[in-house]
């Protein structure tokens, strides 16, 4: 499976409010610079980062040549670009985070009982972002890599937080997110994927197919704890092949809802 495109999409901010006096702006405008990055944009000049995070081009240069003596940015004296050095912030998080080291050992076991990856997935903004995944060693090509960030419209486990958070919350999440097509498969009606995410939500798992690519689809369950909050979604993503959506589903939902169930009373 190939690698999708990045979203430019800024994080979704904190809902606990901010005083004044802690705000720090050069923290914020210098971690714009950095997000303007991506796989369209690898090497841009201060002037076109500026214009990409709405910075001047001096404002930008300074932020870029601070990078840069830290050891995150790259630069020929015209074109900037980020380092390796940069992995560590996300790193950081993975070994740091509780949720992707207490859903690592069930991913084991999922992989184990479906010989297919596991991943665990929560939304960021658009995207459905992975931050744990497990599977054979020798399928560790294969997949998703550690922090991809995928549209959550087509993504299984994207569905599966969605359709969790209620229809308030997914009506909202609608409203405020344009939807893409990449492929002839792809759900891009905001009336049909809210119809969907119903759906879903009676069901309590999704089953996606070929929303993102052709003959790939992916099966999810959220992770919801004892008071039913979603945390985010444990999901296996896999070729189509010759086996039908029915065996699929068959084959691999039980073993994912086992693992959620285990892992309810420990969020």
């Amino acid at each position: 499976m190939k690698d999708p495109t990045v979203s430019l999409a800024p994080p979704a901010p904190s809902q606990t409010p901010l005083e004044k006096r802690d705000w720090i702006a050069g923290l914020e405008k210098g971690l714009a610079v950095i997000e303007t990055f991506d796989d369209q944009h690898p090497r841009l000049t201060a002037s076109q980062a500026g214009a990409r995070c709405g910075l001047t081009r001096t404002a930008a240069r300074r932020y870029l040549l601070t990078l840069a003596h830290l050891g995150y940015v790259g630069s020929d004296g015209k074109l900037f670009w980020l380092t390796p050095r940069i992995l560590r912030l996300g790193h950081a998080y993975l070994e740091s985070a509780r949720l992707p080291r207490l859903v690592q050992p069930f991913l084991q076991r999922i992989a184990g009982g479906t010989q297919e990856i596991a991943y665990l997935g929560v939304i960021d903004g658009d995207d459905t972002v992975y931050i744990a995944r497990s599977g054979a060693q020798r399928h560790m090509n294969a997949g998703y890599m550690l922090g991809s960030r995928v549209p959550a419209q087509v993504t299984a486990a994207g569905m599966a937080i969605l359709s969790a958070r209620g229809e308030a919350a997914s009506d909202a999440w609608l409203e405020q997110h344009a939807l893409r097509a990449f492929t002839s498969f792809t759900t891009s009606s905001k009336e049909q994927l809210r119809s969907e995410l119903k759906r879903h939500r009676r069901q309590g798992w999704v089953l996606s197919e070929q929303q993102l690519e052709l003959n790939y689809r992916g099966i999810a369950v959220p992770l919801l704890d004892r008071n039913n909050e979603v945390h985010g979604a444990i999901s296996i993503t896999m070729p189509i092949n010759q086996e039908s959506s029915e065996d699929a589903t068959k084959r691999v939902l039980p073993v994912l809802q086992e693992a959620a169930r285990g892992l309810r009373p420990l969020l």
